[in-house]
């Protein structure tokens, strides 16, 4: 008699902890229904726009329209198209890419929980919004992500394409996915149990540049109180040509681009365009042959004078780059090479560029190369943020230096140090490679971690028994430096800093 009251009472408690959680729900789209994840409700593939295939291919996203019954929000949706093995030819992607995910550890929707968003990187041409982050959902965060158009089918620009437009500009459509995800996100986050005055933006390479981009555009006022950038920010000057990461791309000068994928494709138009196989798109784009572009619109100007004139969304950030972040973009080229690169990409600054990074052998030419990528594309960018607002604004900014090496990364650093996606493991506990972590490696983690989501919850990522961190201040030691450890110390390769400084400003217009 006795196991038979504790077997009803367990199936009793059963019941009421799978009812407790928020499984279905209403959003204006019409009735939703998630799964049960970890002891979390899960919605994994929620349509946040219409499919942008046919004649919305190459358009602003449209909202979604009401659905007649119960949405079924139990699976992933397949990734944007993108390059892959051919031997897979086109399976596991789709043009109707545009959904967006919601894990929340709410029993109600009256909770008002913060909310983080993840806008994952991939060069704007790879990647996917697929996954989950249990440790922040335990700690009563609702976690999305949102996938977005890649490529050329999220980024070219096209002269028949302003045409079409109103505003006379086109590409961008993977920017304008984001800015619709996260519109519908506040306005629809509260039937999870979110509170849509308390989210939190975050991405890292392209997600990060995604995440600048957006902390600068008039068109997300008020969609997030704060952002996470990790490895990307986008002060580059406007220009004619990127050459080497150094230039932001107007709409006009990106349509080349635009043309030539037009003529691989052998279209004689833009109609015979959108009637081509996406796989053909794909195979016939390069990396970085599309990219975001200032268009007046989602992109007003360069974002450098954008913070200089005050003009951005002013939010609480935490920034920051790694030590050897270049290392998994640069490759052994012979001496003379690496000068006439160097010559043909800075010009009348190439001879202080040859100093700053000198070469005499193939090894060295590979740190060379590796160190000008870092600090051209990512740290520059990101201390000219953290000066620029800091200066310009209001919100908190927290300034980090990722440099602590691990096996559980995905290119380990030749050097030492912490290359690309290295700090990704430590902020969200992924598993890279062998996984591997050392006793410091773990503390390391653990300490990152409790920074992330105090930030996501407060604004501000301190807390009880952590390394204190100090708000940025220019020239003084207030940057994190994530090295066996935490410590304040001032910016590290202040030179090479103050060297991209002064030959951006030479570009600036």
């Amino acid at each position: 008699m006795r196991n038979k009251i504790l077997l009803v009472a367990l199936i009793a408690f059963a019941a009421s902890s799978a009812q407790a959680q928020l499984l279905k729900t209403t959003v204006a789209q019409g009735e939703i229904e998630g799964i049960e994840h970890d002891g979390h409700a899960l919605y994994m593939n929620i349509p946040y726009a219409e499919a942008p295939v046919g004649d919305l291919r190459w358009k602003a996203p449209v909202a979604k329209k009401p659905w007649q019954g119960v949405y079924k929000a139990d699976k992933w949706g397949l990734q944007p198209p993108q390059p892959q093995d051919p031997s897979k030819g086109s399976e596991g992607l789709s043009e109707d890419c545009l959904y967006l995910s919601v894990e929340t550890p709410a029993k109600s929707a009256d909770e008002k929980l913060p909310v983080f968003v993840m806008i994952h990187g991939g060069a704007f041409i790879s990647g996917t919004y697929a996954g989950t982050q249990e440790s922040f959902v335990r700690e009563g965060i609702v976690y999305c992500s949102v996938e977005y158009r890649l490529g050329a089918l999220g980024f070219m620009s096209h002269p028949e394409l302003a045409k079409e437009s109103q505003q006379g500009i086109s590409g961008n459509y993977g920017i304008m996915d984001q800015i619709m995800a996260l519109q519908w996100i506040h306005d629809n986050i509260s039937a999870f149990g979110g509170d849509p005055e308390k989210v939190t933006i975050a991405g890292e390479s392209a997600g990060g540049i995604s995440v600048s981009i957006l902390c600068a555009s008039p068109l997300c006022k008020g969609l997030f109180r704060a952002a996470i950038c990790e490895s990307g920010s986008s002060f580059w000057p406007v220009g004619e040509e990127r050459n080497g990461n150094t230039a932001m791309l107007t709409c006009k000068a990106a349509e080349k681009a635009g043309l030539q994928l037009q003529e691989s494709l052998g279209a004689k138009n833009l109609k015979q365009m959108r009637k081509a196989d996406f796989l053909n798109i794909v195979q016939n784009s390069s990396m970085e042959m599309f990219w975001p572009v200032v268009d007046g619109v989602v992109i007003t100007d360069d974002q450098y004078k954008l913070y200089q004139a005050g003009v951005f969304n002013d939010v609480d950030i935490i920034i920051g780059t790694n030590s050897d972040e270049g290392s998994m973009f640069a490759g052994p080229m012979p001496v003379e090479a690496y000068q006439e690169r160097v010559k043909s990409v800075y010009g009348d600054w190439a001879e202080q560029v040859l100093e700053l990074y000198p070469a005499t052998n193939e090894e060295e030419v590979y740190y060379g190369m590796s160190d000008i990528f870092r600090d051209g594309s990512f740290a520059w960018g990101t201390y000219a943020w953290a000066n620029l607002q800091s200066q310009n604004g209001k919100g908190k900014v927290y300034l980090y230096y990722f440099d602590q090496a691990s096996e559980n990364t995905l290119v380990p650093s030749r050097r030492g140090g912490a290359s690309h996606v290295a700090e990704m493991p430590f902020a969200y506990g992924y598993k890279f490679g062998s996984g591997v972590m050392t006793d410091i490696d773990i503390s390391m983690q653990q300490i990152m971690e409790r920074y992330w989501i105090n930030f996501t919850k407060t604004g501000n990522p301190n807390g009880k028994a952590l390394p204190y961190w100090s708000t940025y201040r220019q020239g003084e030691p207030t940057v994190m430096i994530m090295r066996r450890g935490f410590t304040l110390d001032l910016v590290p390769n202040q030179s090479q800093l103050d060297f991209f400084e002064a030959f951006f400003a030479s570009k600036r217009h």
